[in-house]
Formats: structure tokens, sequence, C-alpha cells
């Protein structure tokens, strides 16, 4: 009867510890599946579409890789510089972009978007940075910069995740309005990328552009604000109404 026992209490330790062995490997494989599926969440998704509260008079006009939006005449300017991946510039956006807006409205601001790929490598796969850029300055060919550039900050993909693909930046293209072929062709060819690149190393290295970090770093980040060719403290909740007077 010992024997027997023993027997059974065996094959219950090896049951349980086959069943142990299941669930850990269920669990396992769960969190790859989940892992997976979360970074690429974005996969299939519609970028919603959003518009602005820019008046009829606002221009939006391309020069080179820098898009500037305002009214002539405006007595401040400031430059802007971010990445559609940077989550930073994402909340700097989510802040500050109604009274920014009401700024230019009012004809006292005009902004100088500059789209900067500092967090290419930062999306799995790389690229989304400037993908996305390309795609803002083929958008702003066509008039609709601010309406795209806020579409894709109030849609903004994680940091070290999927962005959008082309495929997916020419639809919110087509939904905010573009209806010239040469959007797609544009966003499909990268046809600015290199201009962008060059553009970027050249902010990179820029000393009127470094700042102080801390704990001994120093270098170029986004966002970055400047007026009158000083870096502005956008922090101050207060800097937008000392830029304009």
């Amino acid at each position: 009867m010992a024997q027997a026992r023993g027997a059974s209490t065996d094959k219950r330790k090896w049951i349980i510890g086959i069943a142990a062995v299941v669930v850990v490997a269920a669990l396992v494989i769960g969190g790859v599946i989940w892992t997976i599926s979360d970074k690429n969440k974005t996969e299939g998704q519609t970028i919603a579409a959003g518009g602005t509260s820019l008046t009829g008079d606002v221009t939006q006009k391309r020069d080179g890789v820098v898009v500037t939006v305002g009214k002539a005449g405006a007595k401040a300017s400031i430059d802007v510089y971010a990445d559609f991946l940077c989550p930073i510039c994402g909340q700097f956006e989510k802040t500050y972009k109604a009274d920014v807006e009401k700024a230019i409205n009012d004809g006292k601001l005009q902004v100088r978007y500059h789209m900067v790929p500092l967090l290419n490598d930062r999306s799995d796969p790389p690229g989304y940075s400037l993908d996305s850029a390309n795609a803002a300055l083929a958008a702003a060919d066509a008039g609709k910069f601010l309406q795209f550039h806020d579409s894709l900050f109030a849609n903004q993909p994680e940091e070290g995740k999927r962005g959008y693909d082309k495929a997916q930046l020419i639809k919110l293209g087509q939904d905010v309005g573009i209806t010239d072929p040469a959007f797609a062709q544009t966003v499909n060819a990268g046809t600015y990328e290199q201009q962008l690149n060059t553009a970027f190393q050249q902010i990179e290295t820029d000393p009127k552009l470094a700042q102080d970090f801390g704990n001994g770093q120093s270098g170029f980040g986004t966002p970055t604000v400047t007026a009158n060719g000083a870096i502005v403290s956008w922090q101050d909740p207060g800097w937008l109404a000392k830029v304009t007077g």
C-alpha cells in the first residue's frame, strides 16, 4: 500500500508539473502576442483627420524644408523645431496649439515650422520621423500643412513602436482635403528626405540651438522654440504672451 500511495503521489506531482509548464508557456506566448500587437497597433489604422481654427487669410508656405504659417505683417515670429514621433513635442502641441493658432489668426504671430527626423531610428521599423516630415512638406505644397501637422500630433504613435506607413500618410492627406496626385507621388518618392537630412545635420550642430539638459548633457533636442534667434523657455506658461508682446 505504501508503494501504491507513493506511485500515486509521484504521478500527481508529475501532472502538476506538466500543468505548471503549460501555464507558463501560455503566459509567455500570450505575452509575446500582446507585445507584438501593442507594438503594431497603428497597423491598418486610419489617422483621424483634424482641422484648424485658421482664418482664410492665413497663408501656409513652404520654403525648402521650412513651412511658414501666418499673416503678412505679423510683428512677431517664432521657429519651432519638432519631430512627429517626439512625445514631448506632442505635449507641446496639445498645450499650446489653441493659443498659437489664435495669435496667428490675430495677425500677431508667424510660425516657421522645422520638422526634424531626430528620432528616425526610434520607431519600429525605423523611418517614421523622416517619412512623416517629408509628407508634411508635401502637404504644405497643397496648402494643408497645419491640418496635416495637427492630425499627426493628435494621433501620435508611441516612440519605440510602429509609426504610420506611407499609405496611411497619403490617406490622411486625402482626408484633410488634398486632391492633387502630386502629394502621393511626393510621399512615395521621399522627395524631400535628402533636404530634411541635410537641414537636420546643420540644425543638430548649430550652437545657437544647443541646450543644457543637466548632468553634463547638452545639445539639440525637440521641441526647441526660438524667437529673434534666441531659445525660448516654452515651459514658462507665459512664453507666448512675452513673444507677441
